[in-house]
Order: structure tokens, then sequence, then C-alpha cells
């Protein structure tokens, strides 16, 4: 079955057009790939970035927020580079160009998600404390993009490069993989807690 990619906000879209349409932020951007493509580029692929604020060991919901999207930008057949807007008190504004491991990561995983068979609704989950990434599959496709929080059903698929001892590309069901997290994180909380 097919993902289900929504569209981005219009003014999400825009930002980065009216981006790739500089030619002083792609000069300025730090994507040797952008910089050099010749002939057109297009902003595809818009996938909502949420951040894992909280991860509940008791098993509540966790708790995470949007803080943008990124777009793949294309010139032929290749993403050569991304495109991430943020949400300011104004609205949507471009944020910034990126190439590196985890362009190539995305696009494999939006690949194996495809060959699951199932619907989704692919989104991005940062875990900022593991520098990791993840490709968040929501069961519900239809759902609101720019809402939500990762359901037992929905499936994470970690992005190359992973944190030690998680394996990229492996898909885990949320209520697989969360608990994982919280053990990884545990430690570091406890370090940074005041002393009794």
């Amino acid at each position: 079955m097919p993902l289900h990619v929504l569209p981005a906000p219009a003014p999400a879209l825009r930002t980065v057009l009216a981006a790739l349409g500089s030619p002083t932020a792609v000069s300025e951007a730090r994507t040797p790939a952008l910089r050099s493509v010749q002939g057109p580029v297009s902003a595809e692929l818009p996938l909502p970035v949420y951040v894992l604020d909280r991860i509940a060991p008791t098993g509540a919901t966790p708790l995470t927020r949007l803080t943008g999207w990124r777009f793949l930008i294309r010139s032929g057949d290749r993403a050569v580079a991304a495109a991430d807007t943020m949400l300011t008190p104004d609205g949507w504004a471009f944020s910034h160009f990126f190439e590196g491991p985890y362009l190539d990561s995305t696009e494999r995983a939006l690949r194996q998600a495809e060959s699951m068979g199932s619907p989704f609704q692919p989104r991005l989950l940062s875990v900022p404390e593991l520098y990791m990434l993840t490709l968040w599959l929501h069961r519900d496709p239809e759902a609101d993009a720019a809402a939500g929080t990762p359901q037992p059903s929905d499936v994470l698929v970690p992005l190359a490069p992973a944190p030690p001892g998680i394996a990229a590309h492996r898909p885990h069901r949320v209520t697989e993989l969360l608990p994982l997290l919280t053990l990884r994180l545990a430690p570091a909380r406890l370090l940074d807690s005041p002393a009794a």
C-alpha cells in the first residue's frame, strides 16, 4: 500500500521554494551537492518533524511536539539535499538546507515502509538526547499531520546512523522501541538529577 504523505502547510512550502530560488540561500548552504546541481530542483515528500520530549516508563503516553516540516530536494531522480522549516510566532519559516547520512537513510526507510503492505502516514520523530532520528509510521493515514503522539500500533524505523545497540532500518512497534529508549535515557537522567 502506498504511504499517505500529507501536503505540508502552504506557507512552509513557499518558504522552501523561495530559498531554492535564492542564489544567496543556496550558495551559503553547507550542501555541496545542492550548490553543484545544474538544472531544476524540486521540493518533494514533505514530512512533519516531531521531537520526543518525554518517554514515560510507566506506559503513559509519550510527549511529542511538532517542530517543523522536512522536504527532500530532488534533482532528476535523486535527492541532493533536504530543507527544514520551523514554526515561528509569525508562521512557518525556512530554517536550513542540509545533506548527509539521514538523507539516504530517510529515502531507504520510506522505500522499506512502502513494501510493508499497510497504510501509514510517514512522519519523522527525533530523540535529541540520543542523537536519534526515526521514520514514524503512523497507523492512521488520514490523521492531522500537525498533531498526535506515537500510538502503540505505530511503527518506528530508526534511521542510520542509529545509536549504539539500536539497529538502523529495523522496524519496531512503538511499544517495543520506547521502553528500550527509556532504559537508554534513564542513566543520563539519573546523572543529571541533583543529589538527594
